[in-house]
């Protein structure tokens, strides 16, 4: 069963208390925020002050994307928002294991994101010491864009790599997921689910979530 994430860059700002108690009353699991700064990605999301309101309205994880630059400046303030996993970019950190250091020490999880022309192998390394890899599944920086198929094949090789190290390695996957392709990409090894179009423009969210996590493959 999968880890379902609606992604809260789909929501309604307007309406957000709405749409965090809708949450909490679905089958979610995390809550998946989109934090952009507009430099390593061409759009502006929202920050810290709004994901401390969210987690004042769940107990349900609060799965942070950085999609910034210098994510080492702000992890401590996203720690005391109240991020239970952080997860950065590989190609914005310069010293990518001391960001994973940083993170794991103040009592968050950390993770690591790849974009699309970033290879899955590049990862060896620093796979043990981290405890998610977000595979992006479309270019970083707007929501409702279309799956793009070959990262299938960039699940697949990571997860044969973490099953045969035996690690405790999540690995989650955004952009583009729908009811169509979602036991694609769960079939292929993800475990995590970052869901936002088809979830928030569904015309009942709750049922959309549920479909999500009733898909079945071999992989547990």
């Amino acid at each position: 069963m999968p880890i379902v994430a609606p992604s809260l860059l789909a929501s309604n700002f307007l309406r957000l208390d709405d749409e965090c108690r809708m949450l909490n009353e679905s089958e979610a699991d995390w809550f998946h925020l989109d934090v952009m700064d507009g430099r390593f990605v061409p759009n502006i999301s929202f920050g810290i002050p709004v994901i401390e309101h969210i987690r004042t309205a769940t107990t349900k994880t609060l799965d942070v994307h950085l999609m910034i630059e210098e994510p080492e400046k702000f992890t401590p303030a996203f720690k005391k928002a109240g991020a239970d996993r952080l997860t950065v970019h590989f190609e914005t950190c310069r010293n990518l294991h001391r960001n994973v250091q940083q993170i794991r020490e103040l009592g968050m999880i950390p993770g690591v994101a790849i974009n699309l022309h970033t290879p899955v192998q590049i990862l060896q390394d620093i796979l043990p010491d981290i405890g998610l890899v977000l595979v992006m599944s479309v270019n970083p920086g707007f929501g409702a864009q279309k799956f793009i198929p070959h990262t299938l094949g960039k699940i697949k090789l990571l997860r044969e790599k973490i099953d045969q190290w035996s690690l405790d390695v999540k690995i989650e996957v955004d952009g583009g997921i729908t009811l169509e392709n979602a036991k694609s990409v769960y079939d292929a090894g993800a475990h995590v689910l970052v869901v936002g179009t088809t979830i928030f423009k569904s015309q009942d969210p709750k049922e959309t979530i549920h479909q999500l996590k009733s898909i079945k493959t071999i992989n547990t």
